[in-house]
């Protein structure tokens, strides 16, 4: 599976790094790292990811911004859209609904609940 993360802290590259360590040596999953939004639709032409984590708040391109651009290209899932944010109000959460994220997760992020919705979201 083919996940890009897209999160403008430099700290979340290597923390999924270490995470996912498991996954990634066993060729479960891929992952790919974008700083802002206008990174990460570069990184989505012809990449073949199936799953996006991106944080709603980032400068320049938001989260938000993000993902109604995504659906704007891609309608049909994939990819899924999973927002992150250190925000938990609803006002974040019924824009990235409106707008057709697959998911809303608050940030400390729980890997234990990242990696049961990824099973989720891939059947496994």
């Amino acid at each position: 599976m083919k996940i890009l993360v897209v999160d403008d802290e430099t700290q979340i590259q290597p923390l999924f790094m270490q995470r996912f360590r498991h996954e990634i040596s066993r060729g479960e999953i891929s992952l790919t790292f974008a700083q802002s939004g206008e990174e990460a639709l570069v990184k989505l032409e012809d990449s073949g990811v199936i799953l996006i984590l991106s944080d709603i708040n980032m400068p320049g391109m938001s989260g938000l911004e993000l993902l109604r651009r995504i659906r704007g290209t891609h309608p049909q899932r994939p990819p899924t859209v999973v927002m992150l944010t250190a925000y938990g109000d609803s006002n974040n959460r019924e824009q990235a609904q409106r707008y057709g994220a697959d998911d809303f997760l608050t940030k400390p992020i729980d890997f234990t609940f990242l990696k049961q919705k990824l099973a989720e979201f891939t059947g496994s």
